[in-house]
């Protein structure tokens, strides 16, 4: 069964009803079995389990067999441009700690691959009390839906001694946070574009890439996009 992302995550959440469920994190060796507390693996295990239940419900997928490539999943074999899809979590009482992608491989990838733009991430909001886990919430959203600005650049990173090396995300579900996710994919570019002028690791490097990725992107997609 060949499904796009919102289908996707529609059978997962309106049909299936996966949130507000709860699982359990166990090991077993030889005759020993224990209950597992740590956080570090839970992401791991959700898209784990995710891949198994794609599969038992006969979905057509293929995983990436580079654990440490974008994207986790796509959704369309015949079109990898189309149905890519990346699997991110969190702890509901930390908030989102995840990067949406390294800053640097990111913008180099757009100028071949612009299409990875229109990319799905599925994200999911766990909570644990020991063992137990339970699903808060899941959200379907688009790259540009995610990021955000920041104090610091146009865009918000992670940043450390003066290197940028990650796209961080908002906090984009809360009414409360400074900085709300950008509007449309244009505004992310555009964005992205001043951050690395004002980056000095690539403002002399820049000259005209926001133009190639404009250009690429028509290549690949048909669309015309226009920015400020």
């Amino acid at each position: 069964m060949k499904l796009t992302a919102k289908q996707l995550f529609d059978k997962l959440v309106n049909e299936y009803k996966i949130i507000g469920e709860t699982g359990v994190i166990n090991f077993t060796l030889k005759d020993l079995t224990i209950s597992v507390e740590t956080k570090d693996t839970v992401g791991n295990l959700l898209q784990e389990w995710l891949k198994a239940w794609m599969t038992r419900e006969n979905i057509e997928f293929e995983e990436n067999t580079n654990s440490q490539t974008f994207p986790d999943f796509l959704l369309d074999k015949q079109n990898h441009k189309k149905g890519l899809l990346e699997v991110k979590s969190f702890d509901w009482d930390r908030g989102p700690g995840f990067d949406l992608a390294n800053f640097d491989s990111y913008c180099n990838s757009l100028l071949e691959n612009a299409y990875r733009i229109d990319s799905d991430y599925l994200i999911l909001a766990y909570q644990m009390q020991g063992s137990r886990l339970s699903i808060k919430n899941i959200w379907l959203k688009k790259i540009w839906e995610l990021s955000c600005p920041s104090g610091t650049y146009p865009i918000k990173v992670q940043e450390k001694k003066q290197v940028i090396y990650n796209l961080r995300p908002s906090t984009w579900y809360s009414e409360r946070t400074k900085f709300k996710p950008f509007d449309s994919k244009e505004d992310f570019l555009t964005a992205l574009n001043e951050t690395r002028y004002q980056y000095p690791q690539t403002r002399h490097t820049n000259g005209h890439w926001l133009k190639k990725v404009l250009k690429n992107y028509e290549a690949h997609t048909g669309v015309s996009l226009v920015v400020k």
